[in-house]
């Protein structure tokens, strides 16, 4: 049986940025063309781009 993985070694901020950029990859992959930047913004819950 496998160890379990040690918590310490748990990257909440890298999961965060797995899980954002599997949103895009899955809404990119629905178009026929790239995605603009408010659909970018959008996906990443942005409200307003600076």
């Amino acid at each position: 049986m496998p160890e379990p993985l040690d918590s310490r070694l748990r990257d909440d901020q890298a999961l965060d940025e797995i899980e954002l950029t599997s949103r895009l990859i899955i809404a990119a992959s629905g178009k026929d063309r790239p995605l603009t930047q408010d659909e970018v913004d959008e996906i990443l819950g942005l409200s307003e781009r600076p």
